[in-house]
Parts: C-alpha cells; sequence; structure tokens
C-alpha cells in the first residue's frame, strides 16, 4: 500500500520501533507543514492511505475532491476537529481513530508549572548573560491549583497538584464535578469563585463547539495579578484575543501556553510577553507517547488492509 505521512518535524517516525510494522509498504515521510491545496494533492496524489499527526494537517471536501486514489486514513489520536468526516464518507475514504497518553501532556504541564513559578527560562537566560539570581520565584507547597477539566490528562494534573502538598480545586461541566468529587477533589462553588480563589489554573478541556471561548475576559479578570494560567489542551478555548489583553492588564499575572490558534507558529503576540512562558506544542511529542499513537495508527492501517477495519469514526462508509 501506498502510505504518506505529513508533518514529521522532526524526523522521528522512521526511527520510531513500531515504523517497522510497514515494512514492505510504500511509505512517504514530509518533514514540513504546508495548507495550501493544490500542494497537499500533489503530494498525497498517489496515497492510498495517510497517517496524520494529530491535527496538522486538515482534510476536507477541496482536498478529497482530488485525491480519487485514498482509501483510508489514519489518525493519531482521538481528537478529530480538523477532519471532515461527512467529506470522507461522500469520498468513500475510511477514517481510524486512534489511542493516546494521559501522562505526556499531564507532564509537560507540570514541567510548565514549576518552569513558571520558579522563573526558569529566565533565570537560565540571565545567567547565561552573566548575572546571578534576577528575581523570586514562588513555592507550590500550601497553594491553591485550580483543574478546569477532569478528564484523563486533568485528573493525573490534579494527583500531581496534591503530591506536591497544594489544594486542589476542580470545575467544569457536571462530569467533571462528579469523577472529582468520587477521587476525593474539592470543586469550586461556582465559575468566578474558582477564577477568584486560583494560584494556578491548568486547563484540560475537550475543544467542541461548546467550549470554544469558554474562558472569557471576565474569567480571566478575576484572576489574582500573582496567578498563573497554564494552558496545554487548545488555544480555543480561551476567548479569541483575551489571554494577550489580560496579561497585559496583570490578571493574571504569568501564563504558561503549549497550544496556539494557528500552528506551526512562526510569530505570536504571547511570544513578546515577558510574563509568558511558550512551547511549540510539546505536549504529546515524547518517544512513548509516539510510539502508542504511531503504534494504534499503524495497527488500524494493517486491520484495514486485512479487511477488518478497527476504531472507525466513520462506520457509514463501510456499507458504501
Amino acid at each position: 500500500m501506498k502510505i504518506v505521512i505529513p508533518d514529521d518535524y522532526q524526523d522521528a517516525v522512521s526511527g520510531l520501533d513500531c515504523f517497522r510494522k510497514l515494512d514492505g509498504h510504500n511509505v512517504t515521510v514530509y518533514h514540513d507543514t504546508v495548507t495550501d491545496v493544490d500542494v497537499l494533492a500533489q503530494r498525497f496524489q498517489d496515497a492510498e492511505a495517510l497517517v496524520l499527526i494529530r491535527e496538522r494537517t486538515a482534510i476536507g471536501e477541496a482536498l478529497l475532491a482530488k485525491l480519487p486514489k485514498l482509501k483510508v486514513i489514519a489518525q493519531t489520536g482521538r481528537g478529530m476537529p480538523h477532519i471532515d468526516l461527512a467529506a470522507c464518507t461522500r469520498h468513500g475514504v475510511l477514517v481510524t481513530s486512534g489511542g493516546g497518553s494521559s501522562t505526556a501532556t499531564a507532564e509537560l504541564t507540570w514541567a510548565l508549572v514549576l518552569a513558571a513559578t520558579r522563573h526558569i527560562p529566565q533565570e537560565v537566560a540571565s545567567m547565561k548573560a552573566g548575572q546571578w539570581q534576577s528575581r523570586l520565584g514562588f513555592g507550590l507547597y500550601g497553594r491553591t491549583l485550580g483543574i478546569f477539566g477532569y478528564g484523563r490528562i486533568g485528573s493525573v494534573v490534579a494527583g500531581y497538584g496534591r503530591a506536591f502538598g497544594m489544594k486542589v480545586v476542580i470545575w467544569g461541566r457536571e462530569g467533571s464535578l462528579t469523577r472529582a468529587k468520587a477521587d476525593g477533589y474539592e470543586t469550586a462553588g461556582n465559575e468566578a469563585a474558582f477564577f477568584e480563589q486560583c494560584d494556578i489554573i491548568s486547563l484540560h478541556i475537550k475543544m467542541i463547539k461548546e467550549t470554544r471561548g469558554i474562558v472569557t475576559a471576565a474569567d480571566l479578570a478575576r484572576m489574582k495579578p500573582t496567578a498563573l494560567l497554564v494552558n496545554t489542551s487548545r488555544a480555543d478555548l480561551i476567548e479569541s484575543g483575551a489571554l494577550v489583553a489580560a496579561l497585559k492588564a496583570g490578571r493574571p499575572g504569568w501564563a504558561a501556553v503549549d497550544v496556539y490558534e494557528s500552528e506551526p507558529v512562526v510569530d505570536h503576540p504571547l511570544l513578546h510577553l515577558d510574563n509568558v512562558i511558550c512551547t511549540p506544542h510539546i505536549g504529546y511529542v515524547e518517544k512513548d507517547s509516539y510510539e502508542l499513537y504511531f503504534g494504534t495508527a499503524f495497527d488500524h492501517l494493517l486491520a484495514y488492509i486485512d479487511g477488518h477495519p478497527e476504531d472507525v469514526a466513520n462506520p457509514e462508509v463501510l456499507s458504501r
């Protein structure tokens, strides 16, 4: 089978242990991201299968119409806001959904918490410039950690906070609150109180139509001037432009961000603020996570080839 894998920024996929599952197949890997439909169509013109790295390349009607040979798309991860499933079904393209790791993004989240509260990037840069101890950080013990969205990742981060001696408070929809209470965590009385009381708030909300812009400018304005907002989930969970404006206004005082409205980022307003740590969407970018994501996607491809597709996101296509 002719398989194309786009967006492999680090040239990492061919070095994975699971890549050997594709032995015997014709695999082409691209290491950059392009958005032009005609360029993508040229790259994918002979592809019978695509393996997509998370949400880096959008698949829509205009592109699918130019790919008559395409039969199957194997998605790494569960989220598919970048794939027009209805269009895939119309074109007879089967889409499989993958699995994911809770720990990889949770670990990156906690690394950002520690880096931001102890000003690690700034202190490293300062020391390299010949200075010594340029500012005071603050500790985590006894402070309040707010988890907005108590799902697979949020629950892991909550456990980290508990291990560091923090008071952990949960906010979210009914399912999050119910799960948090069952696990022995305190829940906020209301959304306003949640944003007002927390020293650190970490977002772990699934990005769907109903959650777009769920964190508003008014929510951010309620945060303490010493508070930290961490977002390793999705940029569009925050009202457009609200975080930059809030950070300039001083509430919250700090942010640590791994996700952006459009990626990859060439420039972004957050990069120009001294009270922000920015990382290039690396929450899931580590070896074990990649082995899991791609191993599952490759297994789905092989199951499709064997005539027994698994984890099909658009089962309607099977009847066609």
